[in-house]
């Protein structure tokens, strides 16, 4: 079989040399590794902590799993914990946390202060002979991630155990080694890094540029020598003649809040109900996967049960998710509306669903969802049923709302194919990232007269 070479690898094996020999390390994953580096049982340099608390103290930061970004080890504290759970793990500063629950997700931290932190984050407490940057970056490698994943064990809910990983072997240079391999690491990452923040830089300009042809498009019209008029409405301003301006209670038939009772932490087979989570509305967006599981003795609410046509609504999310809408076009059977969502019956005669949609996105809307929001904290949100009732809309007749849907249409998806290739651009990057971390904690390539 001919072994194939990806792009990223081959631009390192380009840039940089490999060490002057190499040695059969004498385990069948690692191969062979530079002929001055050691290999030892994880357990054996960096033994899992057991110390766990049956209370969270208040004084201590909490980590979730969703505190800690996929594959690159940022921290995420302004991220909402949904389930802080009863019993935590206790970590110091310059520990390493790993991600058991769901491995392939590449879950790892270099703790940088003293906390506490989900159970199903392993507490590797790195010895005198293992540098705890170079332990976060060989335990982040791919090579590492896919054997753990390999380990687990359940289908809903795949996990490794501590006893599995600790008796994992792997590479061991000298301690001003891995000093030196941190520190490369470092500083391409953080290169690496400020590329893709410019490239997300771009991303938010073309998003801001998308929805200001939204919010132009729904309060002044398409036509640019239509006759205008006040709208009656200080922050609206002008609008078309012909239009009028009307809450929002007008065009519609109904409105509804969810349930949320007790579920399993996992999303629903097919075959079993689910109840929908609020990230399940993203922008306009609809992922169905973003549910989870009814317990089987708790029984479904039937008219709770989401049907295409649908039309979901965000009350209560982040500031910058609040109040997002998506038209359901297609979904599984068996998923329940939660708590968190409104869902909306229009009357097809007085607005298109369609338009709505693009409505509730634009600044005019956006404008009265953050006036009116409640909550104590920016990272949640809400709205209420009467704060939607009363939403102030432009609106022209339906004719013209559906050919403002397909002008904007045609003309959101040239920026969207334009994010799209942007992104294809960070991922390529990230490949990169990703091949330069694995080439160097496995002595693929010789990084210490570099650093």
């Amino acid at each position: 079989m001919t072994q194939t070479t990806s792009p990223s690898t081959a631009a390192l094996s380009s840039k940089w040399q490999p060490y002057p020999a190499y040695k059969d390390s004498g385990v069948a994953w690692l191969g062979e590794i530079p002929a001055h580096w050691e290999v030892k049982r994880l357990k054996y340099i960096a033994p899992i902590s057991t110390i766990k608390l049956t209370d969270k103290p208040d004084d201590l930061p909490y980590i979730g799993l969703e505190n800690i970004e996929s594959k690159t080890g940022k921290l995420l504290l302004d991220t909402p914990v949904e389930n802080v759970e009863s019993t935590v793990g206790v970590f110091d500063k310059g520990n390493v946390l790993f991600g058991k629950l769901r491995p392939y997700l590449a879950k790892v931290l270099h703790a940088q202060f003293r906390g506490v932190c989900t159970t199903e984050l392993l507490v590797l407490q790195p010895d005198s002979i293992v540098e705890g940057k170079y332990l976060f970056y060989r335990l982040l490698s791919e090579d590492f991630i896919g054997l753990v994943n390999s380990l687990t064990y359940g289908t809903k809910m795949p996990r490794a155990s501590g006893e599995q990983i600790g008796n994992i072997a792997v590479q061991l240079p000298s301690i001003s080694e891995q000093r030196a391999i941190a520190a490369f690491l470092d500083h391409e990452t953080a290169r690496i890094n400020a590329l893709i923040a410019k490239k997300e830089q771009l991303i938010a300009l073309l998003q801001e540029k998308r929805a200001a042809l939204i919010s132009h498009a729904v309060t002044k019209g398409l036509d640019p020598a239509a006759p205008m008029k006040d709208s009656g409405v200080e922050w609206l301003g002008e609008i078309p003649a012909h239009w009028e301006v009307k809450r929002l209670k007008i065009s519609l038939s109904s409105i509804e809040q969810g349930w949320s009772p007790s579920c399993e932490n996992r999303p629903a087979d097919v075959d079993e109900w689910g109840v929908l989570k609020v990230g399940c509305v993203n922008g306009v967006e609809f992922n169905e996967d973003e549910n989870k599981a009814l317990p089987v003795e708790t029984e479904p609410i039937p008219e709770l049960e989401i049907k295409a046509g649908d039309i979901l609504v965000s009350r209560a999310n982040t500031r910058e998710l609040l109040g997002s809408t998506s038209v359901i076009t297609y979904v599984r059977p068996h998923l329940l509306l939660c708590d968190k969502l409104y869902r909306l019956k229009i009357l097809p005669e007085a607005i298109d669903s369609s338009y709505l949609v693009l409505t509730m996105g634009s600044s005019v809307v956006r404008f009265q969802l953050e006036r009116d929001a409640t909550g104590a904290s920016n990272s949640m949100q809400n709205i209420s049923q009467g704060t939607i009732r009363n939403l102030v809309v432009p609106l022209p007749d339906i004719t013209e709302q559906q050919a403002i849907v397909i002008y904007l249409n045609h003309e959101t998806a040239k920026i969207d194919a334009l994010i799209a290739r942007v992104r294809e651009g960070i991922a390529k990057v990230q490949e990169y990232s990703a091949a330069l971390i694995a080439a160097v904690v496995t002595g693929k390539i010789d990084v210490r007269e570099v650093v």
